[in-house]
């Protein structure tokens, strides 16, 4: 046993301390997807109930909740703890699931080449518009404005003789 399992090994159950076994390194390498996850459901129902009574301890010793056993709890570090440990083991199990959901590098080179056969392919471009009866004059909305007549030959006959002035 290594240094680091030492105090997990005080910490946990004998069926615990077997499950966190199997999530080290050796022995999550090969596992299956189904033993992935039913060992993460294991683990997920252990940190649970770790939490739940590191919770129920804490209210015990802030005096917020009655004791559940015959003596109030004093301290829940080992219950935190166990719960840190057991997350620990979950966390190691995601990334082993993470790791086999992961495309391999020949899987991304297929889809690759894949993806540029399909670019190569030949398109041909569509017709684009097509022809229709023309242009079509848009009627305008806003109203005419009509001059009156005798306004225009007003004008004219002022412009004929500043001119003929000029002319002279």
């Amino acid at each position: 046993m290594n240094l680091q399992s030492d105090p997990e090994d005080r910490l946990l159950s004998v069926a615990e301390r077997e499950i966190v076994q199997q999530t080290r390194p050796p022995g999550i390498a090969g596992r299956s997807r189904q033993e992935l996850h039913a060992l993460a459901r294991r683990l997920r129902q252990a940190r649970d109930r770790a939490q739940r009574i590191g919770w129920q301890q804490t209210r015990e010793i802030r005096g917020k909740s009655d004791p559940r056993g015959a003596s109030p709890a004093r301290d829940n570090m080992g219950t935190v703890e166990k719960a840190k440990v057991l997350a620990d083991a979950l966390a190691r199990v995601a990334a082993a699931l993470r790791k086999l959901d992961t495309p391999t590098q020949a899987e991304v080179m297929r889809k690759a080449v894949a993806l540029k056969a399909v670019k190569a392919a030949p398109r041909h471009p569509s017709g684009g518009r097509t022809a229709s009866g023309g242009m079509q004059p848009n009627t305008s909305l806003r109203p005419t404005v009509r001059a009156d007549p005798r306004e225009i030959g007003r004008v004219s006959q002022a412009v004929k003789a500043a001119q003929a002035k000029r002319d002279r």
